[in-house]
């Protein structure tokens, strides 16, 4: 639960919710800045009342019985209805204030998200915004279990609790240096990069599942110079001129406009175009701060349907 619902839910209910992604007492008071004994005697008092266990110990963690996971399931679901009415409230006011979570990949939060935030702010100057990277089922799950109001995933299945409002195709291409022998090429194959020292994303990341079954496929041997989680070092790295990552364009704006990268095309048939993806909690009417940034978030995404 995000930090600015707490106002409007019981400070029981918040204590319980915070201790229940924590997965201990210990760690969830060290994230409200409280003492343990007072979540402690705040859970007693909460089982008391509904006369049953909340909590079993598991190992060094504690989990939720089944009585946790239907109060935790109704506890969101409940702060996710007030703070969406205090969004509706909030425009009332005309957008003077408020608030917007999103959760974002790492590649959107170095061109895409700031450009958008700055065009954002610019209209609504007090509208403050919480921004959380993680990869994009997390973004999903987020937004599904109510902790965000939005998120910018890559290559998601949408549930039926959850809506995409907005989608890009964008190709998958090699980075490189403009002085690289391959710069020049329109397009490559990734025969193309036999030899070449590559900076990959690993298997956390779905881009380095699909390209690791590519290269598994084309049957060729490559010299893997990286294997990470981390978009920015990948981008880095090839600047240094340590290798070629294979990436969209998102994530490398500034790079690429200031020709100090190079994209290159990849025309692989089983490297398909990945899809990045706008997505809210629910068919229902997002209030108006989320609706707002929702809607510039979907022109930027338009935009880069055209590049």
């Amino acid at each position: 639960m995000a930090q600015r619902k707490t106002n409007l839910v019981s400070i029981r209910l918040h204590y319980f919710q915070t201790v229940a992604r924590a997965g201990s007492i210990r760690r969830a008071a060290q994230s409200l800045n409280i003492a343990p004994s007072a979540i402690s005697r705040t859970l007693r008092h909460l089982e008391d009342e509904l006369g049953t266990p909340l909590f079993e110990r598991a190992r060094q963690r504690l989990r939720l019985t089944s009585a946790g996971e239907i109060l935790l399931y109704y506890a969101r679901t409940s702060a996710a209805e007030l703070d969406r009415a205090a969004g509706f409230i909030g425009d009332l006011a005309g957008l003077r204030r408020g608030s917007v979570s999103i959760a974002a990949i790492e590649s959107v939060t170095r061109g895409l998200l700031p450009e958008v935030l700055q065009k954002f702010w610019k209209r609504y100057p007090d509208i403050r915004v919480d921004v959380m990277t993680m990869g994009s089922r997390q973004g999903l799950e987020a937004v599904v279990q109510s902790d965000c109001d939005l998120a910018l995933a890559f290559d998601v299945r949408v549930p039926k609790t959850a809506q995409r409002l907005a989608m890009a195709s964008l190709p998958l291409g090699a980075l490189m240096r403009p002085d690289h022998a391959l710069a020049r090429k329109r397009a490559l194959r990734l025969r193309d990069l036999s030899g070449e020292k590559l900076l990959l994303s690993d298997a956390s990341l779905a881009l380095g599942q699909t390209i690791e079954n590519a290269i598994a496929d084309a049957g060729i041997e490559f010299g893997m110079r990286v294997a990470t989680n981390s978009i920015s070092l990948m981008i880095d790295l090839a600047l240094r001129g340590q290798g070629v990552t294979m990436q969209t364009r998102v994530g490398v704006e500034r790079e690429l406009s200031r020709r100090e990268l190079v994209f290159v095309p990849l025309a692989d048939p089983q490297l398909r175009p990945r899809k990045l993806l706008l997505i809210a909690r629910s068919k229902a009417h997002l209030p108006g701060a989320p609706a707002a940034l929702a809607k510039m978030l979907g022109e930027a995404m338009d935009g880069l349907k055209r590049e």
